[in-house]
């Protein structure tokens, strides 16, 4: 066996159940996850219906490249989202169809690794726990960037000393972060994309949540931005993750995209090629459907406006909470260890959340998740609002 597989730790759901074990939830309250990230909006009907109506295809080898009529929309669908000029995304070169961002951001981390020299793998503590587990396989070291409230939630990236630089392969980013919400500031992404050129590492961005924000008026920018930004119609260095699970509500239809530089997209589809998981060509008709329509995206944000506004107007008065930049996720501060909150809170009240501390890393004596929970404004607006109220009343009889 893989003798890095003994490295990797449990995945936080799995500590969760652990810590949960034993404990007797009341049986006239009903149980209410806020702990899984997983949309339960509806899913499109036209996506489905799409779906439906190319069943055929069923009988079809996909390529792993994708169908034109996909990365054509993908590229397409870039260039408005980000700001790009026509054609600045080039289907055929910038554009490779994944199978949802978590299979691809470990198959990436294993085609960029370079396994014959001493690596780091950057990413942002918290952090999603892919990363890290990429990292391990690929015989990379991780290397975990706090996440503080003093400087946004966001890394302090010029506190990096020069020799993490000189050893990163890939620094991942995530934008909105998942747990904290926080989005990387343009200004931000172009500094990194100087020290990339500098030190020769991969910026991977994880995008994922890129599409659930407050302002309308105001989309969050993007690495692909970044890039516009500063003339660099090559992407060199620079690799956006998206997925139609969070914009889309749809988890199940694994279905997402990497874009951005040519060489290393090439490679990776080399690597893919091997890896065998190409999306089935009726996923990607449903996709074209899904990447080419704005009105159901901005519904779903609608949704979730409603839902952080009701349920902050109920914990703030209890709980040091913030609405956060981005994502579905509230990353509040815990009135004891988060642990022992999320275990009592769920013996007292029936309600699930996650503890911070089980998607972070303690790194010379600090844990960014400690004394902190993650909640998942997933669940429809009454659930959500009944859940805060149970917390509420969980603070208020400490």
């Amino acid at each position: 066996m893989n003798n890095a597989l003994n490295l990797l730790h449990p995945y936080p759901f799995e500590k969760l159940r652990g810590l949960l074990a034993g404990a007797q939830p009341p049986a006239d309250k009903r149980a209410i996850a806020l702990s899984i990230g997983e949309p339960k909006h509806r899913s499109p009907d036209f996506v489905a219906q799409a779906l439906a109506d190319n069943l055929d295809q069923l009988a079809v080898y996909p390529t792993t490249l994708g169908i034109p009529a996909l990365r054509e929309a993908i590229a397409r669908w870039c260039e408005r989202r980000f700001g790009l000029a026509a054609d600045a995304v080039d289907p055929g070169q910038h554009v490779l169809p994944v199978n949802g961002t978590r299979e691809a951001l470990f198959a990436f981390t294993q085609a960029v690794v370079d396994r014959n020299t001493n690596g780091l793998v950057v990413s942002p503590n918290p952090f999603y726990q892919i990363y890290e587990g990429a990292a391990l396989l690929a015989g990379a070291t991780p290397h975990y960037l706090p996440c503080l409230e003093q400087n946004g939630f966001n890394p302090d990236f010029d506190a990096v000393p020069a020799d993490v630089w000189q050893r990163c392969q890939i620094l991942f980013l995530c934008s909105p972060g998942n747990p904290t919400g926080a989005l990387v500031p343009l200004e931000t992404l172009k500094k990194l994309i100087a020290l990339a050129d500098q030190y020769d590492f991969v910026i991977a961005a994880d995008e994922c949540y890129s599409e659930l924000y407050f302002d309308e008026a105001n989309p969050p920018a993007g690495l692909l931005t970044a890039c516009a930004a500063l003339g660099r119609d090559d992407y060199k260095r620079c690799v956006v993750f998206h997925s139609l699970s969070k914009r889309s509500n749809l988890p199940g239809l694994r279905s997402g995209f990497v874009a951005g530089d040519a060489e290393i997209l090439k490679a990776f589809l080399l690597y893919r090629t091997y890896h065998g998981c190409a999306m089935p060509v009726q996923t990607q008709l449903a996709s074209i459907a899904a990447w080419s329509d704005e009105i159901h995206v901005r519904a779903n944000r609608e949704l979730y406006r409603a839902k952080f506004d009701a349920v902050l107007e109920i914990l703030a008065p209890v709980m040091d909470v913030q609405r956060p930049d981005g994502g579905f996720y509230l990353w509040p501060k815990t009135p004891m260890d988060d642990q022992q909150f999320t275990r009592e809170l769920f013996a007292r009240e029936h309600v699930t959340v996650v503890p911070g501390s089980y998607l972070s890393r303690e790194v010379d004596g600090i844990s960014p998740g400690a004394g902190r929970v993650r909640m998942a404004l997933v669940a429809p607006l009454a659930e959500c609002i009944e859940a805060a109220q149970r917390i509420r009343h969980f603070i208020e009889s400490l």
